[in-house]
């Protein structure tokens, strides 16, 4: 099981590498000031899922908590 997981995800990161034909373009034409603010955008992006899945796990946790007590 952990060997058909772990060979999806080694699949995924091959496949996502090439996925964003417009942020490659911007990025490439040169201004550094464009570039960086699209990488900056692609990390305030990010970080919405994770809060998301981090508090979700702290409400489970705190929900279980108070359960088995």
């Amino acid at each position: 099981m952990v060997k058909k997981i772990l060979f999806f995800v080694l699949l995924i990161t091959q496949l996502a590498d090439a996925q964003c034909a417009m942020c490659k373009a911007v990025i490439e034409g040169g201004n550094e000031s464009v570039a960086e603010g699209v990488n900056n955008g692609i990390t305030y992006l990010m970080v919405f899922p994770y809060l998301l899945i981090g508090l979700l796990l702290f409400f489970l946790y705190r929900h279980r908590k108070k359960t088995n007590s």
